[in-house]
């Protein structure tokens, strides 16, 4: 639920460019995972959904499988993102308990050889390797891995659901993969309201909000901070702005991708 606070009779209204929101539920068929937190040999996936990653999941947006030239090692978010913001915007997703239920598993991607070494985050499987990295030499292939050999991964429990917000008419899959493991998840409309746009006043909303899509000139008054990436996420926001009404949840007016990337010129 949330709290609308005070509503100035004279404030001025613009008029939303959506105008329905559907609520949605993600039950999840299959664990989880996403690299939010990592911790010694500990990978955490928080308890929540990012809408970046909503949108490659449900197929509004596709990003190359090989990325070359000046796009190399950099993120695609605003090539991908902003050409959706006049057709859709889905929030990040939250869980429809106080809080999530999660699996922890060991993971272990060591060499099944008879014989192998820790090296620098490399295993190696000869002998040799050993003794020339220890009389300095550095073999071409020799290289170190970019990827963990050993860890624990903290997963969303099988079971889980998720709810969040969809604007727009886009199509939306029955089922879609998501996380580092492409798992299972199925996704359900449960409701579909009419979008009311509020004047400028204070608001609270209980929804999740990514801190690079909120709307330029919003005053932030409190709230708690999801730190994950790609971007991080903002829970229990007390806000003065414009505001958009779907049923019971008040949000900031003009929510869009990258919105605050753009306007500062990143």
């Amino acid at each position: 639920m949330t709290e609308q606070l005070s509503l100035p009779d004279n404030a001025n209204v613009t008029k939303p460019k959506f105008k329905t929101a559907k609520l949605i539920e993600l039950w999840c068929a299959e664990p989880v995972f996403f690299a939010s937190r990592e911790l010694s040999d500990t990978y955490y996936t928080e308890g929540t959904i990012g809408n970046y990653a909503l949108v490659y999941a449900f197929g509004w947006a596709r990003s190359p499988y090989r990325l070359t030239g000046r796009d190399t090692g950099r993120p695609r978010y605003i090539e991908d993102l902003t050409p959706l913001n006049q057709e859709c915007y889905v929030l990040p997703a939250w869980s429809d308990k106080s809080n999530p239920t999660f699996r922890f598993e060991r993971f272990n991607a060591l060499s099944d050889a008879y014989w192998y070494a820790m090296t620098n985050n490399r295993v190696a499987t000869a002998r040799e390797d050993i003794i020339k990295v220890r009389q300095g030499d550095k073999p071409n292939t020799f290289r170190p891995s970019n990827y963990p050999q050993t860890g624990r991964l903290r997963m969303i429990e099988r079971g889980n659901r998720f709810h969040t917000l969809v604007f727009g008419d886009r199509e939306l899959p029955e089922y879609i993969r998501l996380g580092k493991f492409m798992s299972k998840v199925r996704v359900t409309v449960l409701d579909e309201k009419p979008l009311v746009h509020l004047p400028l006043a204070q608001y609270t909303s209980k929804a999740y909000f990514s801190t690079a899509d909120l709307p330029t000139g919003i005053n932030l008054l409190s709230f708690d901070l999801i730190s994950i990436p790609p971007t991080s996420l903002l829970k229990n926001l007390r806000f003065y702005a414009e505001a958009w009404q779907v049923g019971d949840f008040v949000i900031p007016a003009n929510l869009q991708f990258c919105g605050g990337a753009v306007s500062n010129g990143t």
